[in-house]
């Protein structure tokens, strides 16, 4: 059996959003273990609207690797504002020229050993055509526990086959990336959208490391936001559910008043209890504000679809490359 061939070209998208303590250390790991490997790389760093010197950094390590000599070549997308990270994963998929294609974090809690493994993988495995990474261990706590049901819940909400505790973090083939940007939508969701397109894609676990520098810009609200989007965006099922609420409590309500009715014929009309009436109103007031929020999410997410605008701008673009005579 022949050695699985290396790709002649590997690039790594990398959406970053006020991290310029941590870009330069990124490229040089990921530079020492794909050089070392005999890879070569393309970093597509991919500046989403950041408020200190992100660009300037990427300018750094784009032009180190102009002069460099070295088998690494990087790209700078600036976008003109915060457009989220999945705009920042859809513009590096439009820019990257490699036939395999990954994502990893800037901060280096995703290492590049790991990325590196990732693409071995990939070639070693011809039937295979995307390797999501998951987090092995995971920090016990309620966090993880929310985080485990939201892809339950998603799972069943999409009817789709999603890998458990899948991160961006994910290695794939030109196949795929084509697939991705075939999907024009404003609102994405990276995780969905891989599940959706399908694809034959093999479980990678790791341990993450520590953050090299800063701080996460993931807080919980945005967590509760990114959930929803994933929710809202890939099932109509919440809106199926208005309809089975509505039948069940129309069935209630039939069978409760020939209860009244009964009650009446035989014992005579009593005077109504106060508790019961403010139950009952507050409970279908309750329901009837629920399904007004879900209807609203749904037109909302139409409303911003139907303007048609672009998924991202772009403010700047850098090139540095030993190799664009070869490209």
């Amino acid at each position: 059996m022949s050695a699985p061939q290396s790709p002649s070209l590997v690039s790594f998208i990398v959406p970053c959003y006020n991290e310029a303590e941590n870009v330069k250390r990124l490229y040089h790991e990921m530079d020492a273990t794909f050089s070392g490997a005999g890879m070569p790389l393309e970093l597509v760093f991919v500046d989403d609207g950041s408020k200190e010197g992100t660009f300037a950094a990427i300018q750094d390590v784009a032009a180190e690797a102009a002069i460099s000599g070295g088998t690494t070549c990087v790209q700078g997308i600036r976008f003109s504002r915060n457009f989220g990270k999945d705009a920042a994963v859809y513009a590096g998929l439009e820019h990257a020229t490699g036939e395999v294609m990954g994502i990893i974090d800037a901060d280096l809690q995703q290492s590049p050993e790991d990325a590196l493994a990732m693409v071995r993988l990939l070639g070693e495995n011809p039937e295979v055509d995307c390797v999501a990474a998951y987090q092995s261990e995971r920090r016990p706590g309620p966090g993880q526990s929310l985080h485990r049901a939201f892809y339950h819940v998603l799972s069943w909400l999409s009817d789709m086959d999603v890998v458990q505790d899948a991160s961006d973090f994910r290695v794939f083939t030109r196949h795929v990336a084509n697939a991705i940007l075939s999907m024009p939508e404003a609102l994405r969701f990276t995780k969905g959208i891989f599940a959706w397109v399908g694809f034959t894609t093999l479980p990678y676990p790791y341990i993450p490391r520590e953050r090299a520098a800063g701080e996460s810009k993931f807080s919980f609200r945005k967590s509760v936001s990114y959930a929803m989007d994933g929710a809202f965006a890939f099932s109509v099922k919440p809106l199926r559910l208005a309809t089975v609420l509505g039948f069940a409590v129309s069935i209630f309500a039939i069978v409760y008043m020939l209860v009244i009715v009964i009650r009446a014929l035989i014992v005579g009309i009593e005077t109504p209890g106060y508790v019961t009436t403010i139950g009952v109103v507050l409970l279908l007031g309750g329901i009837q504000l629920l399904m007004l929020g879900i209807i609203g999410e749904y037109l909302a997410r139409a409303y911003l679809e139907g303007k048609q605008r672009p998924i991202y701008l772009v403010k700047d673009v850098v090139r540095g490359n030993p190799h664009d005579s070869g490209r």
